[in-house]
């Protein structure tokens, strides 16, 4: 893989390059995560940098507890994962501001505002508020790389991990940065044995909290000072309390207003806030999601208005400010254009959509996951009945087979992805076992991580680095476990699929299938030579449109009047005929099962 050169004076960077970078100036040697939108992007780029060792963990628990480790070893260490995942991580989150830190720690929360691709829009600000842990929060690409630098020597200084919480905004619109020298952290590597310290014994942790109390005290005060929660005057008849994106919002929508930015947003700077506030006429909070802000003015005694007049969901943008505030609609600022939605599909090829046609034939309940996958929810395979976080839909299955008993059998199965399936998936497998249950486990192996952009996961054998590693046998994974009945099937091949699945959705005792095919997408398979290519032979379509049933992108429907009919050679009373791309067409042949007139062939042989 190539190494980045750091030889520019500014470059042109996504917020989430620019983490990345900023973790390399700060002399970061460990990074480890999981790939979630909006964050993915930065450990992909901090692999591309010397002498960081960065890795794809099976989860975001695991994530931070490796970084949690190399921060005891002494070294600067980044863990990164969207929103959701800390959720995954909260454990050793809130213990490790008990425990502290040697070298810096910094965790990286990516939220999703509007949830472009999330299945929550939580706001990451309450995990600070909760753990008791610091958190900043930058505006832009050039902030996200010094504020990551920032919060590295802040953790050493006030022996704690530091949250840095980026939004989709931030992480992946572009600006420009400045680039400086890689740093050498103040500590340095070795083994430290400080048991009162590490080891979190409830005689051990009680004196811990009394100096988290402490060091919480110290960084309220800190904060009062610190550079970036700062004070830009102007009018004073309208003043703003804001951070991150929603800064520039506020500066786009009142250009000549008073505005305090925290670039801090916990702790708070309760001395400045109350400075700023008595200068002001009418004090306003801007922030998107939660009123977190606001709601910790107000318990100040400060009177403000926030979420009274700004909506408390979704992403904010400088029109949606002043409108707000203003209640006049367009002034001096354009409402953004309504883009045309795109629906969201399964790729042509893509081996999932095989699966899911096949479980429409069967009248099961069909407990989801969190993958490319979940676009089986949608029209026209209508073939997810749940989806509620990462490795939830085996626990799901499982439960409603609990409370349904023996009247279940053959009605529930669970699907999950390969990557999920390590992140979350195999202990809700053990508990199947474990406790006598029957429901049948789908996993869906396609030598990937999909959704987020084609990342290495432990079932594939390659690290982030593309180095190759030891991959897990998913197969004999499951049979460690317990189960019994593992079958492995080409979800292209849908009469075996359908075979295999009747079964074992009907089989009283756990039972799994992994349907396993490399996505389409990976370079190997897109690199393919002589791939099949299928058409459709007008003269035999019926229009009976069964083949539209999979909905693959690469099958068109052409209508047809009467008139058309008639003149095209069609029966008078058929509405139109299949056709398919040739340019999307991967040649999957799951198409070609469901046509019972013989109109889909090979072009070879249509050609012969």
């Amino acid at each position: 893989m190539r190494k980045k050169s750091p030889s520019k004076k500014t470059e042109l960077l996504s917020g989430n390059e620019a983490i990345a970078r900023g973790a390399y100036e700060a002399g970061v040697t460990i990074a480890s995560g999981y790939p979630g939108t909006p964050s993915t992007e930065i450990l992909e780029n901090l692999a591309t940098y010397e002498g960081i060792d960065s890795e794809w963990a099976p989860n975001e628990k695991v994530a931070l507890e490796v970084c949690l480790g190399a921060s005891f070893a002494g070294v600067r260490a980044l863990s990164t994962m969207k929103h959701v995942g800390l959720n995954v991580a909260a454990d050793p989150l809130f213990t490790s501001a008990y425990t502290g830190v040697q070298g810096g720690l910094v965790v990286i929360t990516a939220d999703d505002p509007e949830m472009h691709s999330s299945q929550n829009e939580q706001d990451n600000r309450n995990y600070a508020f909760a753990a008791k842990i610091p958190m900043l929060e930058p505006a832009d690409a050039a902030e996200a790389k010094e504020f990551t630098k920032t919060a590295f020597a802040l953790s050493e200084k006030f022996d704690t991990p530091f949250l840095l919480r980026t939004t989709t905004r931030v992480s992946h619109v572009k600006g420009i940065v400045p680039i400086g020298k890689k740093e050498t952290p103040p500590v340095k590597p070795g083994i430290r044995k400080i048991p009162q310290k590490f080891v979190m014994l409830p005689v051990n942790a009680r004196k811990r909290r009394i100096d988290l109390e402490k060091r919480m005290h110290d960084l309220q005060d800190f904060a009062e000072t610190f550079e970036e929660n700062k004070i830009e005057w102007g009018d004073k008849k309208k003043g703003f309390i804001t951070s991150g994106v929603s800064y520039l919002y506020v500066k786009e929508a009142f250009p000549d207003a008073s505005v305090l930015k925290l670039g801090m947003v916990f702790p708070f700077p309760e001395k400045m806030i109350r400075r700023f506030a008595r200068a002001v006429k009418d004090l306003y909070i801007v922030e998107e999601l939660d009123p977190f802000i606001e709601l910790h003015v107000k318990a100040m005694g400060i009177k403000c208005r926030g979420k009274d007049l700004i909506p408390a969901y979704g992403e904010l943008n400088s029109y949606i400010v002043k409108q707000s505030i203003t209640k006049r609609k367009g002034a001096k600022l354009f409402k953004p254009l309504e883009i045309p939605m795109r629906p969201p599909n399964l790729c042509p090829g893509c081996p999932h959509r095989g699966l899911f046609h096949v479980l429409t034939k069967f009248n099961v309940f069909i407990s989801g996951d969190i993958g490319c996958y979940t676009l089986a929810a949608l029209k026209p395979l209508s073939a997810m009945d749940t989806c509620v976080c990462m490795g939830a839909s085996i626990g799901v299955a499982f439960g409603m087979e609990k409370a349904l008993g023996k009247d279940s059998l053959g009605k529930i199965v669970a699907v999950i992805g390969d990557s999920t399936f390590m992140h979350s998936g195999v202990t809700g497998l053990m508990n199947i076992v474990y406790n006598g249950g029957f429901s049948t486990v789908i996993i869906l192996d396609n030598s990937t991580t999909g959704m987020t952009g084609h990342q290495p996961n432990p079932s594939t054998g390659i690290t982030i680095s593309g180095e190759p590693g030891r991959s897990v046998n998913i197969e004999a994974l499951c049979r460690a476990i317990g189960v019994n009945h593992v079958h492995t099937v080409n979800p292209h091949d849908l009469a075996h699929t359908e075979k295999i699945l009747k079964a074992e959705i009907d089989r009283p005792e756990p039972s799994v299938v992994i349907t396993q095919y490399p996505c389409v997408l990976l370079p190997e398979m897109k690199k393919r030579q002589n791939k099949p290519l299928y058409s459709i032979v007008s003269e035999n379509c019926t229009g009976c449109r069964a083949c539209l049933k999979i909905g693959c992108p690469a099958i068109e429907w052409v209508p047809l009047s009467p008139k058309e009919a008639k003149e095209q050679g069609f029966k008078p009373k058929q509405k139109g005929y299949s056709r398919i791309n040739s340019v999307l067409c991967d040649g999957c042949a799951q198409c070609v099962t469901l046509c019972k007139f013989s109109a889909i062939v090979l072009e070879e042989a249509e050609n012969e």
